[in-house]
């Protein structure tokens, strides 16, 4: 189990601040939140996909490694600040 934080962008595209996932792999997360939420179709690409506070890969995997779960996936959308 997989709680996925929307931010900014993100979060207008999936019409949700967050959700529980059971996807095994960051790659099949993303897929699976396409197929969910189109609108998160053209951004996606573009966003930090952070787990546990650490940006990954498409390979890496969403087990905790034989943890029960891991710390939150935030999908986080570029933006400027200052």
């Amino acid at each position: 189990m997989i709680e996925v934080r929307f931010f900014a962008a993100a979060r207008e595209a999936a019409g949700t601040s967050s959700e529980v996932r059971h996807e095994a792999t960051v790659g099949e997360l993303k897929s699976a939140l396409v197929r969910d939420h189109p609108r998160l179709g053209p951004i996606l690409g573009h966003c930090a996909v952070l787990v546990d506070g650490t940006r990954r890969e498409d390979t890496h995997r969403l087990d905790g490694g034989g943890q029960d779960q891991i710390g939150p996936v935030d999908v986080l959308p570029p933006f400027a600040g200052g």
